[in-house]
């Protein structure tokens, strides 16, 4: 094992590009209760960006290592008395704390320290790109639907941006578990591919009213449950559109995306609708459900998650490798419009297991 790795460090707050450095550092060795995991891939999300930039839900302490949410790798090295994983097994390291000292937070580097409570095995038949994409959007998707809203069978589900990568597996679990969905999007040419991917109606804010649609969709019972990632006046307009009692779970705020004043992420909600009707608008947040979930409960959630991907439920669509040095060409993907591929820093060879360099894919 080398004494050193490469890692992605940032010396301070900032935009990503500016700030990021490829730094060579000590590779961290293991206590009590922890593996140290050889990365194998590790993606590139919004948040991260966020947390650089200081205005994400924590303020991590500088300098740090970019990544804190999760990868895919294998076991290097358990801790002294630490048992029920072994040297050489692939694993899924979920939610990664952003601790101080670069060393010790971080999975844009090539090893990294985790709590073995915190890592969830995977067979070899998953590729790295799905493997190290499980911990966040596909259990987002199933936590919403399952356990923050407690969706039925035969029940209607509002969802915006359900073009996102979430609103797509939003889309594939309601179908397998039999909800009906009604997909908001803002782009007319969209609307097609929505249904082809298995919603049941589409609403286009290009050109139709969404809650006019939502009551001629549902008639007169309604919907009563719905996720929004959008917020501004979109989250406002689902609110609205709910029945008397409904209930929407906030979990992104993608119309104030390049918002950087806290004072412009707003939800106008309409006060009569909130109090006469009783609608409730509440947030959800991951990081806050792994701070607050232990951690057998987790690693429960992420392995159902975990078999649904398997089984072919659950799609996650291919990330496309870079090495670290080319960071600032991920950060670009990572936030450009529509870019619909999640960049992934990889380590080897870049290539994934499946077969093939995904950039040609």
């Amino acid at each position: 094992m080398p004494r050193s790795m490469r890692a992605l460090v940032a010396a301070e707050v900032g935009e990503p590009a500016d700030v990021l450095r490829l730094e060579s550092l000590p590779v961290p060795a293991p206590e009590a209760g922890q593996a140290l995991i050889r990365v194998k891939a590790t993606p590139v999300h919004a948040s991260d960006l966020h947390v650089l930039r200081g205005r994400y839900g924590f303020s991590a302490e500088f300098p740090t290592v970019g990544g804190h949410m999760e990868c895919v790798g294998r076991i290097e090295a358990l801790g002294p008395d630490t048992e029920g994983l072994r040297v050489g097994e692939r694993v899924v390291a979920a939610a990664v704390p952003a601790v101080p000292g670069p060393q010790a937070a971080g999975t844009w580097q090539e090893y990294l320290v985790a709590d073995t409570r915190r890592l969830l095995p995977v067979p070899d038949r998953l590729s790295d790109s799905s493997a190290c994409q499980l911990a966040v959007n596909p259990l987002t998707a199933l936590l919403l639907v399952t356990r923050e809203l407690d969706v039925r069978p035969g029940e209607w589900l509002l969802q915006t941006a359900a073009g996102s990568t979430v609103g797509r597996l939003v889309i594939q679990l309601s179908r397998h578990l039999g909800i009906r969905t009604i997909n908001v999007v803002r782009r007319r040419g969209a609307v097609e591919e929505i249904k082809a991917l298995g919603g049941d109606e589409v609403i286009c804010t290009e050109d139709e009213d969404l809650v006019q649609r939502v009551a001629e969709t549902a008639g007169p019972a309604g919907v009563r449950k719905a996720v929004d990632c959008v917020a501004g006046p979109v989250g406002a307009q689902v609110s609205q559109a709910l029945a008397p009692g409904g209930e929407v779970v906030v979990y992104g705020a993608l119309s104030t995306h390049r918002q950087t004043d806290p004072a412009a992420l707003t939800i106008p909600l309409q006060a009569r609708s909130v109090i006469y009707e009783t609608k409730a608008v509440r947030g959800f947040w991951l990081n806050r459900w792994f701070g607050a979930a232990s951690p057998e409960d987790a690693m429960r959630a992420l392995s159902e998650v975990r078999g649904l991907v398997v089984d072919g439920v659950l799609s996650i669509p291919q990330g496309r490798p870079f090495p670290l040095e080319r960071f600032a060409e991920a950060v670009a993907l990572a936030e450009s419009p529509a870019h619909g591929t999640k960049p992934l820093f990889v380590f080897e060879d870049g290539r994934d297991e499946e077969g093939g360099d995904e950039d040609d894919r």
